[in-house]
């Protein structure tokens, strides 16, 4: 398994609830007729009522199946993407013309979202660390700890709710530190809305998650990995976007952190993948991730937000948005710059 997420990198220079009710929030998104600007800038809100704060497990019910399959046309090829039953719901495969942008060889890789928390003040790597696919236990196996609540796939659109798994088993250890949790199967609740394509932006796909914190938790320090790729070996050649001069800079291969936008691409450019997420009020700044293990031959970006609050976090909802870009290289770098003018962010 490659280290995952949450050893503090150096810095660069520059629903509990009723799942149905959570997805009828999910899909109340935004008018795709509406002007690219306003739709830019619209915040992500999955699930609004803080009344969908999870404070126990939901009641067992018909069992949701995870496989599906959305598709959207970018360019001269379709981006398809693809979840898993495997992997409670999490995207385990994503195409473009002839390419598999994803590694899924085991359950804490694939495009998934995760959260890692302190115990009584004190955060470890992976100690607390809800995962959406699965647990490092689950391997690559055929079967996830994970628990997929809701499914549903129409078109260019995905949209899942899903119980996360904790990545440690109680009593493993991370860094030689033991799991905090006691339990393999968290309460804590990760929704997704996917869809490809944003009016201008083919070859964008806007992601949209929120998290859910349990109201019987006491936490002060949150990292949620909003979105994680990891990527075929293949994708070797790291960039940063830089916001402020619009240029695209070939950088290391980490483990680091900055604040610009990144793309991987392969060393021909014909295959490239970009993560962004746009200004937000009232949210952090989101921090762009970049690494690279050589020994699983995989290559990992991701995008996370911090939140540190000595008096008690509180429980309920927690709302990031995103946008992927898939292409060559040269398709990323020009959609990123007009994404990101087109959501003021230059």
């Amino acid at each position: 398994m490659p280290r995952r997420r949450y050893s503090k990198p150096r810095k660069c220079n520059h629903v509990s609830c009723n799942p149905q009710r959570m997805i009828r929030l999910v899909n109340c998104h935004i008018d795709p007729r509406a002007a690219v600007r306003r739709f830019l800038r619209v915040p992500a809100i999955l699930c609004a009522c803080s009344g969908l704060a999870a404070t126990a497990a939901p009641a067992a019910e018909t069992r949701v199946n995870g496989d599906a399959v959305i598709r959207g046309q970018a360019g001269q090829s379709e981006i398809v993407i693809k979840t898993s039953d495997r992997t409670a719901g999490a995207i385990c495969s994503l195409t473009w013309n002839g390419q598999e942008f994803l590694d899924a060889a085991d359950h804490g890789r694939e495009l998934q979202s995760a959260s890692n928390f302190d115990v009584d003040g004190d955060i470890k790597s992976e100690t607390y660390n809800p995962t959406e696919a699965g647990s490092c236990r689950d391997g690559a196996g055929q079967t996830t700890t994970s628990r997929l609540l809701y499914l549903s796939a129409a078109g260019a659109e995905l949209v899942t709710t899903n119980q996360m798994a904790f990545w440690l088993a109680p009593g493993e250890k991370s860094g030689g530190v033991p799991a905090r949790n006691t339990t393999m199967l968290s309460k804590h609740l990760l929704a997704k809305r996917v869809h490809i394509g944003v009016p201008g932006f083919p070859r964008v796909i806007e992601y949209q998650v929120t998290f859910t914190l349990p109201r019987d938790e006491r936490h002060t320090i949150a990292v949620f990995e909003a979105l994680t790729g990891y990527m075929p070996a293949e994708f070797s050649v790291f960039w940063r976007f830089d916001l402020k001069t619009r240029k695209l800079e070939q950088v290391d291969k980490g483990p680091v952190e900055c604040p610009s936008p990144l793309i991987f691409s392969t060393q021909d450019g014909r295959h490239a993948m970009g993560i962004y997420a746009p200004p937000s009020a009232g949210k952090p700044e989101p921090s762009y991730g970049r690494f690279e293990f050589l020994w699983a031959k995989v290559t990992k970006w991701n995008c996370v937000y911090r939140v540190n609050q000595p008096a008690g976090i509180p429980p309920g909802n927690y709302s990031y948005r995103m946008f992927v870009i898939v292409g060559t290289l040269d398709e990323a770098r020009a959609t990123l710059d007009a994404l990101s003018r087109a959501a003021g962010d230059a």
